[in-house]
């Protein structure tokens, strides 16, 4: 809103002092009542005062109006696909999960790797590594703490709105990969205790008025894992089946790994390390990342899984090993790789190219950890980013990545010699598409997001009520 204050009142002058006794005798015969005439100049002469203290008034009353409009126009413009209302959910949805950190995994706490909102500690032992005035905006940040960092940033959100009658889009705070976490590694456990909290959160929003005006279509929710882990369809099987509970269909899935032939669930990306505090860090790392003096062809940071036949990492590491002056490893077997670590990130900063194959899913955080590093994405399978991550990443993939197709690397194609063969502008004009999408792929620290710029939680919520608004439009709603 544009700053109104009032015309500061002048301070009156001090009459001349005037024999008012001469002065008015002298005028006495024009103020005759005999004299009309004067009566009528007098008359026409206070109106001309009264209609110019009136018309003063009048640009202080229009300005208020039109900062008033300004003021609207601003809200309307930054909202324009509406706005968003957030549930008070129970604390045995959020925050009462938190408050158990200790007990959310059957090895180890969770606390530290879920403090500060969902980014974790502060990263350490980066000097050298990063430049010392963007230290601060590193932590070291948990691949599943996606609920959390969503849930921070969605109740400061600018268009939230505490008004459901007014909201576009409502959202649904339950922290569901916190809450099945603990029950997928032990055998101890049953199929409706992987599915509890799910159930419960789902009959306590569909009691809700504001599920029912549309069956939930306009309803979201962040799933911090991958969607498989919600897609049980069996009793024995892996995971929860939250996905296919009744309430569930018609909610929008904002997830780390997304099916992709569901369109209620959107990838979004990993969270990284890289929490920028404003725009001004933004700028200050694609300025450091572009300027990287980058000595190696390319990388590859991973492990083999080695119960699995023909396992496809370990024809990445031994082209890697045999590829000493080209290719840098980092072996990430056991818990090589965990946080605490720079190690990949000065891989990443140094290579032209990272691999990326697909990880336990066909996705992994990886990619965007290469990225947010200036690093070149090399992708095996189209399904571990080209139909997972539309929203934030080139619509042409060859503007900023490579694609090998994996069975050709299978049948002894040499990733060192179709790396070599792109000239080294392409190469730069390709980095410069990955350093232009940072800010996408990030997640920003400041609860409010970034000035000026839109981040990954950004763009995720604006599509959402994007699709909200398309589906309004088309005069349906999903059932």
């Amino acid at each position: 809103m544009l700053p109104t204050s009032d015309i500061p009142v002048a301070h009156k002058p001090k009459t001349p002092d005037l024999c008012r006794k001469n002065s008015f005798t002298a005028l006495q015969p024009y103020l005759s009542v005999q004299n009309p005439r004067t009566w009528l100049i007098v008359t026409v002469f206070l109106l001309q005062i009264l209609l110019l203290l009136t018309a003063r008034s009048i640009p202080t009353s229009a300005t208020r109006n039109r900062n008033h409009l300004v003021t609207a126009t601003t809200t309307s413009t930054q909202c324009a696909l509406g706005k968003v209302y957030v549930y008070e959910l129970p604390p045995v949805f959020n925050a009462g999960l938190l408050e158990k950190c200790d007990d959310l995994n059957p090895w180890t706490s969770r606390c530290d790797a879920l403090s500060n909102n969902g980014l974790g500690k502060r990263a350490t032992r980066l000097d050298g590594v990063v430049p010392g005035n963007l230290t601060h905006t590193w932590y070291w940040t948990d691949q599943f703490s996606l609920e959390i960092i969503y849930h921070n940033r969605m109740i400061n959100y600018r268009c939230r709105t505490m008004e459901p009658n007014s909201a576009t889009a409502f959202y649904i705070p339950f922290y569901a990969g916190l809450a099945v976490g603990k029950y997928l590694w032990t055998s101890n456990y049953t199929a409706k205790d992987r599915d509890r909290h799910c159930d419960m959160m789902l009959k306590w929003v569909r009691d809700q008025p504001y599920w029912n005006r549309s069956d939930g279509w306009d309803h979201f929710i962040t799933l911090g894992r991958i969607t498989w882990d919600f897609r049980r369809s069996k009793d024995g099987d892996w995971g929860s089946s939250c996905i296919y509970l009744p309430g569930m269909r018609n909610i929008t899935r904002l997830l780390i790994e997304r099916n992709s032939w569901d369109y209620f669930d959107i990838g979004v990306p990993y969270p990284t390390g890289f929490h920028p505090g404003s725009g001004a860090d933004v700028a200050r790392w694609q300025e450091f990342v572009g300027g990287r003096d980058r000595t190696t062809l390319y990388c590859f940071a991973g492990a083999t899984r080695g119960f699995i036949k023909n396992d496809f990492r370990g024809l990445l590491l031994g082209q890697c090993y045999n590829d000493t002056g080209s290719c840098r490893v980092v072996d990430c077997g056991g818990s090589k790789c965990s946080n605490g670590t720079s190690s990949i990130l000065e891989t990443f900063l140094s290579s032209d190219f990272c691999l990326q194959p697909r990880g336990d899913s066909f996705t992994r955080r990886s990619i965007f950890d290469c990225m947010v590093a200036g690093s070149i994405p090399v992708f095996f399978w189209k399904r571990t980013a080209y139909y997972q991550y539309e929203w934030f990443l080139p619509g042409e993939p060859e503007s900023y990545s490579v694609f090998i197709d994996r069975y050709a690397v299978q049948n002894g194609t040499s990733i060192k010699e179709v790396l070599e063969k792109i000239g080294r502008d392409e190469v730069k004009r390709m980095r410069q598409k990955v350093i232009e999408y940072i800010p996408r792929i990030v997640y920003a620290k400041s609860s409010r997001g970034l000035e000026g710029m839109k981040d990954a939680f950004d763009i995720a919520v604006e599509g959402v009520l994007k699709r909200n608004k398309e589906q309004e439009q088309e005069g349906y709603k999903w059932r």
